[in-house]
């Protein structure tokens, strides 16, 4: 018999600063059988540089830490800590105050793996306590002071979820190739009509899910910080030349500090080959696959190395306040879409479903 959803908020801190967590541990801890009421969980995470792997991709990894590693090891290397990222030039951060410069974490490469990798802020698993679920944290442990971080994820166990209302939105863009949009700006009015569909259909326990429209190309949605330094520098010149980036970035990509360009992307080349192997290899594809990934890789590398999200789920709870039904979001978090080909009509189109757990 089906029984209502049930809510559980649990926080933990990381051993290191990139941690593979088995949450379904913490979740057993503080309320035991919890996940035995449920057929599926959704798990929310409400950090930028900490998140979730799709339940398909942690079935390739066997479900183990370790493999879960592995994966992540060649999106860190495309990603070094303590290059000299936008981001990190705490200095060129306006928003932040004197203060807040002397204790901000220099994790540019924490949010680009995030969001490189394809890990999510929220996904769904089957309710099942013996079976891991990984909280993967990239920024654990801040390197400046060592600081352990405090994170925090919900779990909503449910039986059914139901397919409420659907609209279509319009995303304007910028002509540029290369652009990102936090669909978060009050500007845009999204969240707004987002918010007003979940009252209207009395929705407060469910998800939001955005999913491109398939005739979109070249372009993908995230769910991370979109800080200005890192959405429109940093990120941006990932996108214009992933081989590029990796020859500047990357501490051990280059043997000769004085290669000329042709050649520093011949090693980038060499490099990029090398870590979509590690990938492919950790998920156990064919080797046929691999030879295909590759050449789409040198082809086009942003598209086919970088693992960007055609989708985003959001969390809704009910709001105490009103007794309505509210997007879960982190301080930080924003839902973001980003291109790296132009879109002649300057808009991109984004299908909003809105489902309720029962």
């Amino acid at each position: 018999m089906a029984s209502d959803p049930t809510q559980l908020t649990i926080q933990f801190q990381p051993e290191q600063r990139v941690d593979v967590i088995d949450v379904n541990q913490h979740v057993e801890q503080e309320a035991e059988g919890f996940l035995r009421n449920h057929e599926q969980a959704l798990y929310c995470s409400y950090h930028t540089t900490a998140g979730y792997l799709e339940e398909t991709i942690c079935n390739r990894l066997d479900q183990c830490q370790d493999q879960v590693h592995e994966f992540l090891d060649p999106f860190r290397e495309l990603f070094p800590y303590g290059a000299d990222y936008q981001h990190d030039q705490l200095h060129l951060r306006k928003e932040l105050s004197p203060k807040q410069r002397r204790t901000e974490p220099r994790n540019a490469d924490s949010h680009l793996t995030f969001i490189g990798s394809g890990l999510e802020n929220c996904v769904t698993y089957p309710s099942t306590p013996a079976r891991p679920v990984f909280f993967i944290d990239l920024d654990g442990i801040n390197k400046d002071n060592q600081d352990r971080r405090e994170r925090r994820t919900t779990v909503i166990g449910y039986d059914n979820e139901r397919i409420v209302d659907q609209t279509e939105l319009e995303v304007p863009v910028s002509d540029h190739s290369i652009d990102s949009v936090s669909l978060r700006d009050p500007r845009l009015g999204i969240f707004k009509t987002l918010h007003e569909r979940l009252a209207a259909r009395g929705i407060t326990t469910g998800r939001v899910h955005l999913e491109l429209v398939p005739e979109e190309k070249h372009v993908g949605l995230t769910v991370n910080e979109y800080e200005t330094l890192l959405m429109k520098h940093d990120l941006v010149e990932v996108l214009q030349d992933p081989l590029q980036f990796m020859a500047r970035k990357g501490r051990n990509m280059l043997r000769d500090p004085g290669a000329i360009p042709d050649k520093a992307k011949n090693y980038a080349k060499y490099d990029l080959v090398r870590l979509v192997n590690k990938v492919v290899d950790t998920l156990g594809l064919s080797e046929s696959l691999i030879e295909r990934i590759i050449d789409k890789c040198l082809a086009v590398p942003a598209e086919r190395f970088l693992r960007m999200k055609r989708s985003v789920s959001l969390l809704v709870t009910e709001d105490e306040a009103n007794g309505e039904g509210t997007i879960e979001q982190g301080r930080y978090q924003s839902p973001i879409l980003v291109q790296w080909r132009p879109s002649e009509s300057q808009t991109r189109r984004v299908r909003a479903t809105f489902t309720r757990f029962e």
